[in-house]
């Protein structure tokens, strides 16, 4: 069964008769708040989207309709009404209910001066601390050739079984690459899912490599909803969330 099939399962388990009350579509992150004040957000793949001058073409209108029936578009192909789905999902467990570690990941990664790491997705900040713990560090991202630091998507599946630790971006989970991501990374001590768009749903990657579900908690449902509407990231949420990591046993 398939990351994505995994986690509708476990989400539709959450939903009952939770319904939608707000949906945004915003340039950089999707949000989605439930009747009971939870708010869950996934990133925006909008550049290859083919809704032409909509840019979501499914189920209308969002707002009203059951969070089990938002939960079915995480097997669309459509990235944004994945987005939807996968937002809705991370309102439902937009909850602290993991007793969860605090603070950035890598306060809880564990890297040895020896260790390569491999980063998929382009986590800037996290680079340089990196950098510094590791004995080398190898940065993929969907591109076609090498440029800079980046090295492209195709070279991933070769090299990252011969790292001991890998930060893999939960936007694989909406492109559909996450599970042959990690399963290129099962050799690996460490893995962490990391970002906004991360499941804190330990139950679906019992089986897998991850380790750390790196994610984030919303505190304050109105400022992410403006900022997310305004076309805002990360950066502007930091004030209005709790950034949270759960180790899996």
């Amino acid at each position: 069964m398939s990351i994505r099939q995994k986690i509708k399962e476990a989400s539709l388990e959450l939903a009952g008769d939770v319904f939608v009350t707000d949906v945004r579509v915003g340039l950089v992150y999707t949000a989605v708040l439930l009747d009971n004040g939870q708010l869950g957000v996934a990133y925006t793949f909008r550049g290859d989207s083919k809704g032409g001058c909509s840019l979501f073409k499914g189920i209308r209108p969002l707002a009203g309709k059951k969070a089990s029936e938002m939960l079915a578009m995480l097997d669309s192909t459509d990235k944004v009404e994945s987005a939807v789905a996968l937002a809705t999902s991370n309102a439902l467990s937009n909850i602290m209910n993991e007793d969860p570690l605090e603070g950035d990941t890598l306060e809880y990664l564990d890297i040895h001066p020896e260790d390569n790491v491999a980063m998929v997705g382009y986590f800037a900040p996290l680079v340089p601390l990196i950098k510094k713990k590791a004995g080398s560090l190898k940065i993929f991202e969907q591109i076609d050739l090498p440029a800079g630091d980046l090295l492209p998507e195709k070279d991933l599946y070769r090299q990252l079984p011969h790292c001991q630790v890998a930060v893999i971006t939960s936007t694989s989970i909406l492109n559909h690459t996450v599970d042959a991501i990690l399963n290129a990374a099962r050799t690996c001590r460490e893995v962490v899912l990391l970002g906004a768009s991360t499941p804190i749903l330990p139950e679906v990657f019992a089986d897998t490599p991850v380790r750390i579900l790196s994610g984030i908690v919303v505190t304050d449902t109105e400022k992410i909803m403006r900022i997310v509407s305004e076309g805002g990231g990360m950066r502007l949420f930091k004030n209005y969330i709790r950034k949270v990591n759960v180790r899996l046993r």
